[in-house]
C-alpha cells in the first residue's frame, strides 16, 4: 500500500466537503482502498490535507493527473494548484 497526501486550500470548506464525500466512488475505481483521512489547520480552517491508501503508485498518480480531477476540485472551490505526496510506512 502507499499514501497519497494532499494539501490544498479552499475557498469555503462547508462547500468543498460534499465534493469530496461524492467523489469516492472514483477514487475507489482508480485503486483507493477507501481509508481516507482529512484534516483541517487549526489556524486555518480551510487549508486542507486528505490522505488516502492506494493500492499502488501507479493508481495513484494516475488519479492525481486526471483532468476530471481538476475540474471537480476547481468546480469545489480548490485555490491554486494542490500539493501532492506519495508515501510508503518507513
Amino acid at each position: 500500500m502507499i499514501y497519497l497526501s494532499v494539501r490544498h486550500t479552499v475557498a469555503d470548506y462547508a462547500k468543498w466537503r460534499p465534493y469530496f464525500d461524492a467523489d469516492e466512488s472514483k477514487r475507489r475505481a482508480s485503486g483507493s482502498t477507501g481509508v481516507q483521512y482529512v484534516y483541517r489547520d487549526l489556524a486555518n480552517p480551510n487549508d486542507i490535507t486528505v490522505v488516502l491508501e492506494w493500492d499502488n503508485p501507479e493508481n495513484a498518480q494516475k488519479f492525481v493527473h486526471d483532468p476530471a480531477l481538476a475540474e471537480t476540485m476547481k468546480t469545489a472551490g480548490v485555490m491554486g494548484a494542490p500539493e501532492a505526496r506519495f508515501l510508503t510506512h518507513a
